[in-house]
């Protein structure tokens, strides 16, 4: 669904010389440069009724005319009263901890249930938001902390920052085998050639960094903490896996399940039934929009990686 926004404006004088894109991302703060840009090649955008490319330069003085369709909630989506974990709320925005299974968006498949169904019930609001408040998204199998913008300026500013790699996003990850040391892996990331399901290291990809560095070392197994700088589509799992530290429990990247030599049954049994990818999106961090200022939220292990941390020390203090 979609709404008409309609805005006018007139270029001040002191933004004589700068591109078009520029100059209304002054003129209109509340919405992203790179929104303005679609509108303007879109021809919502007349400055003294003509049209114009978002490289051309202005003088200063022009009017400015904006008529742009915004494309809210889909009709499709309803509200339900689902129960959300909500670590913090204010007028701007709110912060979840999703569990694991919750799908974020409605799709094929699953039209309900969703962390967007969820919200619409919660803040009826969100429907006037572009993708309900949702700025970002993590997996259905990984758990942890999700942003939601509540109102449009919030939401163009959590975008921004997104795009400008300046969001704190720090996930917890229990890896298959034991790994050296940390690192970083820099490596693009894109729909796989043949299973378009799956993402995969690729050179059409779109560029992609993961820092990681090793928390704790067990037989078979390494805790790990990964830092995002950028928020590819399954990008930890895929660069774990394409380094062959994949996630455990990962039902798509993971592969052969590996187990410690002489491992107990139930050791064994604790980690055949880990059947979820092991991570968990424990810190976030960024701009306040409103007040401007740094804020962040830390939450701990859901209970399963906890257990399964667990089952590992203590496998490590059986087999030492």
């Amino acid at each position: 669904m979609s709404e008409l926004l309609q805005l006018e404006g007139v270029i001040p004088d002191e933004s004589a010389g700068l591109r078009l894109d520029q100059a209304l991302a002054q003129l209109f703060p509340e919405f992203s440069r790179g929104r303005i840009t679609k509108w303007i090649k879109a021809g919502e955008v007349s400055v003294d009724e003509q049209q114009f490319r978002p490289r051309d330069s202005v003088a200063g003085g022009e009017h400015i005319v904006i008529a742009a369709h915004v494309e809210v909630v889909d009709d499709t989506w309803t509200a339900e009263a689902i129960q959300l974990d909500i670590i913090h709320e204010d007028d701007d925005v709110i912060i979840i901890n999703k569990p694991a299974g919750m799908v974020v968006h409605p799709g094929a498949g699953n039209h309900q249930g969703t962390l967007v169904n969820a919200l619409l019930h919660h803040a009826p609001q969100l429907e006037t938001i572009p993708r309900a408040g949702i700025v970002h998204r993590i997996d259905k199998g990984t758990t942890g902390l999700l942003m939601i913008a509540k109102t449009l300026q919030a939401h163009n500013s959590l975008v921004n920052q997104l795009q400008e790699h300046t969001v704190l996003r720090e996930y917890q990850a229990i890896a298959m085998g034991v790994m050296t040391a940390g690192g970083t892996v820099d490596e693009p990331v894109g729909r796989h050639p043949v299973d378009r399901k799956r993402q995969a290291v690729i050179g059409s990809g779109k560029h992609a960094i993961t820092h990681y560095r090793v928390e704790h070392r067990y037989r078979a197994h390494t805790h790990i903490r990964c830092k995002l700088e950028t928020g590819r589509t399954h990008q930890i799992r895929v660069h774990m896996a394409h380094i062959r530290y994949p996630l455990l429990g990962d039902p798509v990247y993971g592969g052969r399940i590996r187990l410690p030599k002489g491992a107990s049954e139930q050791t064994i049994e604790t980690l055949q039934g880990f059947r979820r990818q092991a991570l968990h999106a424990g810190l976030l961090g960024f701009i306040h929009p409103a007040t401007e200022q740094e804020v962040s939220w830390q939450i701990d292990l859901p209970a399963d990686m906890q257990q399964m941390l667990e089952t590992l020390a203590q496998d490590q203090k059986e087999n030492s």
